[in-house]
């Protein structure tokens, strides 16, 4: 599927007070960039979802990739939606996936879906509201092989998703082998990235950090992802993402995570 033909679009999202635009992506045929407040958030490629142009999200799609045999479908929950990159990407590369998406925007899900429509076949479920109020508005029984929160970007996060609390509620929504991925946007220093291992390790029975080699120096800003796994963390998917990229990638575990967080796990 190819958007070549779409235009600038824009949008007032009276949530926020910001308005959104998307843009077809000049480099990439078929692409398009959703930015909010004029700052890049999202990048999709209607004709191939299953490429992912930011590093970071990129990071994340490994992660699926390996939360589950390959191509099977997983039941997806996606706390903040963007412009769905992660449930094009799930679709594409595990068809027959059932997904949710949490979004505090209204007019940006509906914009969203108007103007990038999702693959034919694309089951997925959409709410607006806020990521922790919206867990109790989901089926008690059902359980997600993967939880992705993708709300953080920069340290004045939300209290109340930023906590070992709100962890605790995710992590009763996931399967046995389920997986909770969290995408960290953060300053020089990583003080929310670090609050965020320790809030998930009392929760959690491992968690591991992935991103570009430079980032665990904390001396500029970027996207670093935690993985919470229900179970010992595999030892194979330590050098898999390492060797998946982008690259330099390093990932930490285990006891190799302690001197990034300046503590041992509980």
């Amino acid at each position: 599927m190819s958007g070549g033909s779409r235009g600038p679009a824009a949008r007032f999202l009276r949530t926020t007070g910001q308005h959104a635009s998307i843009e077809p992506d000049a480099f990439t045929e078929g692409s398009y960039v959703l930015s909010i407040g004029g700052a890049e958030q999202s990048h999709v490629n209607l004709a191939h979802p299953e490429e992912i142009f930011y590093e970071y999200l990129r990071r994340i799609g490994h992660l699926v990739d390996l939360a589950a045999p390959s191509g099977a479908p997983v039941r997806a929950l996606h706390l903040g939606a963007g412009a769905l990159t992660l449930a094009r990407y799930i679709q594409a590369t595990r068809p027959g996936s059932v997904q949710y998406a949490v979004e505090l925007e209204r007019e940006l899900l509906d914009f969203v879906l108007r103007q990038l429509p999702l693959p034919e076949g694309t089951d997925l479920h959409t709410i607006t509201g806020d990521a922790r109020a919206a867990l109790g508005q989901l089926d008690p029984q059902s359980a997600f092989d993967v939880v992705i929160l993708d709300i953080f970007s920069g340290p004045d996060a939300p209290a109340h998703i930023a906590c070992t609390d709100f962890y605790r509620e995710v992590q009763a929504r996931l399967a046995p082998d389920g997986v909770l991925i969290v995408n960290v946007g953060d300053e020089p220093g990583l003080t929310l990235v670090r609050s965020q291992v320790a809030a998930m390790r009392q929760v959690m029975t491992d968690v591991a950090a992935f991103a570009e080699a430079g980032m665990f120096q904390g001396r500029y800003p970027g996207n670093i992802i935690l993985a919470g796994t229900q179970v010992p963390w595999p030892g194979e998917w330590t050098a898999e993402l390492a060797a998946r990229g982008p690259h330099p990638a390093t990932v930490l575990a285990g006891v190799d995570l302690d001197p990034f967080t300046g503590q041992p796990r509980p």
